[in-house]
């Protein structure tokens, strides 16, 4: 039995796109994080809530099914997010998850953003693309703004983590 092959990364680049959501995206973007949200690893986000957020998100479609997705929120003229990062079962190991951080930085750089963080239990995929873990208490915008109506409030098990985009 022979290993599988791997698909060269310019036959991936060639047939991905990375384009914002879109209304008639909201029930595959549910679809997508559906997975993620039932193990815990990112929080419910219903359709009212993806219908109000659609601006802040960006899909990757793979010869035109939506395979990953990420979103950008930002927080103040300083600060923004990397938000509900997730890449379908399928698509996994294929560098969707990186191409959409370097979207999510891109639009995050063009808009005049310095730093970008992420809450994840994933931290050392964050450290491969130059994030560095951080103390929670560091980012009171997120953690009073957003984080004290969280049901895992108390007992978080996400990582901060931060890069400096300038």
């Amino acid at each position: 039995m022979s290993a599988p092959q791997s698909t060269p990364v310019s036959v991936l680049k060639t047939e991905t796109a990375i384009r914002p959501a879109q209304l008639r995206d909201i029930a595959a973007l549910g679809e997508l994080l559906s997975p993620f949200v039932a193990s815990g690893v990112l929080l419910p986000r219903d359709e009212t809530n993806l219908t109000r957020n659609l601006r802040e998100f960006f899909l990757l479609e793979w010869r035109g099914e939506i395979a990953a997705c990420a979103a950008l929120q930002i927080f103040t003229r300083e600060l923004g997010e990397v938000r509900s990062l997730a890449v379908a079962p399928q698509f996994a190991r294929r560098g969707f998850g990186r191409q959409l951080v370097a979207r999510v930085e891109s639009e995050a750089a063009s808009l005049g953003l310095s730093r970008l963080i992420a809450l994840t239990v994933e931290a050392e995929f964050f450290h491969k693309l130059g994030y560095r873990t951080v103390d929670m208490r560091d980012l009171p915008e997120k953690l009073w703004g957003v984080c004290i109506n969280c049901p895992k409030f108390r007992n978080c098990d996400e990582i901060a983590v931060q890069k400096d985009l300038q």
